[in-house]
Parts: C-alpha cells; structure tokens; sequence
C-alpha cells in the first residue's frame, strides 16, 4: 500500500475515533485533498460520503423529541418556501449580470437556496447539465460551504445567539446538511435539534425544484426523492414513544455524529486543487455574492426577531 493511501485510512480511522470535532475533520480532509496530486480512493470516497450524510441523519433523529422536530419543522417550512424562491430568482440574476454559464447558474442557485451538492446532484441530470457545469457547480457551492463551517460558530458566539437562533441561522444560510449539522452540533445540542429539523424542511424543496426543472425543460430523467428525512421523522417518533430505549437510542445518535465527522472528512477530501481551477472566478463569485446576501437577510431577520423558531 503506497504512503497517500495510508494516510488517507489513517486519517479516516481518527474521524471514526470520536476524538476531533466535525470541523477539524473536514479541515483534514481538505488538507488531504490539496496535498495530494490523486486521490486514491476518489470514487469509493464520494459513494462512502453519500450513504453515511444520509445514514448519519436518520441516527441523529434518535436523539431528538418528535414534538421538537414537528414545531421547528413547521416553521421552518414557511421560512425555507419564501427563503427558496428569493434565492432562486436572485442567484439567476446574479447569474446573468456575472455572464456565468445559465446551466452553471442555476446549479448554484439551487444549491445555495436548498440543499448544496445533494440539489445540484439531483437537479443537474434533469437540467441535462455536462459533467464540467457540474463539477464547476458543486466546486463553488462546497468552497463556501467549508468556510461557512468554520465562520459561522464564530459569527453566532460573537452576536450571542441563542441556540435556536443560531440553528435556525445555520439551516437557512448554510448548503449542505453536513455543515449544518458540524456547524450546530459545535454550537450545542438545541441548535442542533433546530437546525438539523429545519435544514431537512428545507432539503424537501428538491422535489418541487426537480418537478418544475422537468416540467420546464420537458425532461424525463428520474427524479431523487430524498427518503432520509422521513426515516429520521420515524427515528424521532421511536425515540419520544419508546424512553425505555432511550440507553440504545443515545448510543445511535452518538454514531450518528461519529458518522457525520467521518462524511466531513471524506467530502474535504473531494476539494484539489483541479476543482478550484474549474470553478473560475465568475461562478465562485456569484456563489460567493449570493452567499452573502443569504446570510446577512436571515442573521438580520433572526437577530431582530422578525423569524423564530
């Protein structure tokens, strides 16, 4: 076995091993990534990082109340509705005024109005998207998404957010559910329960999103229905009507959140230095300016106390 190759499972064995933190796996994922010219296990990598995001959600829901999950999740249905069509319309524009590729924008605006890669993953076949818009897609949406990882604990801590706040802050703002969920489980367990809830409300918008794409462009590819949440709803109802189970249902959400650290290293290991040559400045720069706007309406919104949970 070459040397990338031991590190490479050396590395995935410490994110396995309980003993770092979400963002400190997907800092060494990233470090990985870059320092390498191939990686070894690139394919077997990304499969690996879909099935645990999705396997370690549903385990999380063990640690959650039903009631809890039903409430924050009603709220943030309305949220993610108005949040999602405001985004998609200005991520089109920005698109526009950038001169970035329609097909590449709008992968980026649905990914940062949803759910990141798993929205553009869903939506790009559908769109009849090349593997180049995207590969540029996905590259400018995880950029911002691992920077989000680490600013956002910041920014919250700084403006001293509630927990609820922050969760809900994190699951309109933040792409993908992996960073939301590394970014409130550091924040503390209420903002993670807010915060996973309300990004999975959001994460159902692919649906809607994939039905209008196809309608739109005639397409007839297959639609991805994102089955998880519901199995992390059942997980939550066993864990709020059984409390006789609750010693094996601690030790479920536990794996859940050694298996999400696990899925934050594997993804930062997906960023070299080829994909941030493919993204280019107009896309990340529309990602990046989206971004933004997204994030200071709804920290502003929350920390006025114009939406709650």
């Amino acid at each position: 076995m070459s040397m990338i190759k031991i590190v490479f499972v050396l590395a995935l064995l410490l994110s396995a091993s309980g003993l770092i933190s979400p963002p400190f796996a997907l800092l060494g994922g990233i470090i990985f990534g870059l320092a390498t010219t191939a990686h070894p296990f690139n394919l077997a990598s990304k499969r690996l990082a879909k099935f645990l995001l999705q396997a370690s959600v549903v385990a999380l829901g063990f640690g959650m109340n039903l009631h809890q999950v039903l409430e924050a999740g009603r709220s943030g249905f309305l949220y993610t509705a108005i949040s999602i069509t405001t985004v998609m319309f200005l991520g089109l524009g920005l698109g526009y005024l950038l001169s970035v590729g329609k097909k590449s924008a709008f992968l980026i605006s649905a990914g940062t109005a949803i759910c990141g890669g798993s929205a553009i993953a869903a939506v790009g076949p559908i769109a009849e998207a090349s593997e180049e818009e995207m590969a540029v897609s996905l590259g400018a949406v995880f950029i911002l998404n691992s920077v989000a990882l680490f600013l956002f604990p910041v920014i919250g801590s700084a403006y001293h957010m509630t927990q609820s706040q922050f969760g809900l802050w994190s699951a309109l703002a933040i792409h993908d559910t992996s960073s939301v969920v590394g970014a409130t489980a550091k924040y503390g367990p209420t903002a993670l329960a807010v915060g996973t809830t309300v990004k999975l409300a959001r994460a159902l918008w692919i649906v809607p999103l994939s039905l209008v794409t196809a309608v739109t462009l005639k397409s007839k590819a297959r639609i991805q229905w994102p089955w998880f949440i519901l199995f992390f709803c059942v997980a939550a109802l066993l864990n709020t009507a059984l409390p006789a189970f609750a010693p094996a249902f601690r030790i479920l959400d536990r794996l859940g959140k050694i298996g999400l650290t696990v899925t934050l290293f594997l993804i930062g290991t997906g960023l070299n230095k080829e994909t941030l040559k493919q993204v280019g400045v107009r896309p990340l720069l529309q990602g990046l300016i989206l971004w933004i706007i997204v994030g200071t309406a709804t920290l502003a919104l929350i920390l006025f106390h114009w939406i709650a949970v």
